[in-house]
């Protein structure tokens, strides 16, 4: 398998769960500007939606969209602990998660990282993703982890709260959330994927 990833990008998620599933993979870089890949191909004939991150199994079929992807990586280790059996109510929850995640946090980050958006403007979406935030925060109270035990929902909350700093938003505003980071940037799969990711060349 390939995964197609940037730096500080939602590809990180898939890449802490391969680490965690002791998957072998090769990990390609992309150049989110020019779509140019480190092996020398425009991503865009990759993945024509053009952003990352992107799968390519053995067999040349390309995943994209990132609760996908780390749902088709879950499943093909049966009987791990980062996500509930297919058909289960607890996959049910944990696909809960992963869309609220992907609708409300990442995508309701977004616009934060659009210079074109006026600071008024940018104060809306800020106010709605402080109430999501509350809402996660509440949820993690006396827990260490979204579903009891690490997995999928938290590599992808991990993932996207690693952006606040670029908003000036601070994490720690929210004790459970700021408790939660520290404990999952412990993790030597969270560690070994930051590392070789900042180790790549740019393309």
């Amino acid at each position: 398998m390939k995964l197609y990833f940037a730096p500080m990008t939602c590809s990180l998620s898939p890449h802490i769960v391969l680490r965690e599933l002791g998957l072998h993979f090769e990990l390609i870089r992309v150049n989110n500007k020019t779509k140019r890949t480190a092996d020398g191909r425009d991503f865009r004939d990759i993945n024509p939606k053009g952003y990352v991150a992107a799968l390519v199994l053995d067999n040349g079929e390309v995943l994209t969209e990132g609760p996908a992807i780390v749902q088709y990586l879950a499943d093909l280790v049966p009987g791990n602990a980062l996500a509930p059996a297919n058909g289960t109510w607890e996959r049910s929850r944990l696909q809960e998660l992963l869309n609220f995640i992907t609708s409300e946090v990442h995508g309701g980050s977004a616009p934060l990282f659009n210079a074109d958006i006026p600071e008024p403007t940018k104060e809306i979406f800020r106010q709605k993703l402080f109430k999501r935030l509350d809402y996660l925060n509440k949820k993690l109270v006396n827990k260490d982890y979204l579903l009891i035990t690490f997995g999928l929902a938290d590599a992808y909350l991990f993932t996207v709260l690693k952006w606040l700093p670029f908003f000036n938003i601070d994490v720690n505003d929210w004790p459970e959330l700021g408790s939660f980071m520290t404990r999952v940037e412990a993790r030597p799969s969270v560690q070994a994927a930051i590392a070789a990711e900042e180790a790549t060349q740019p393309v």
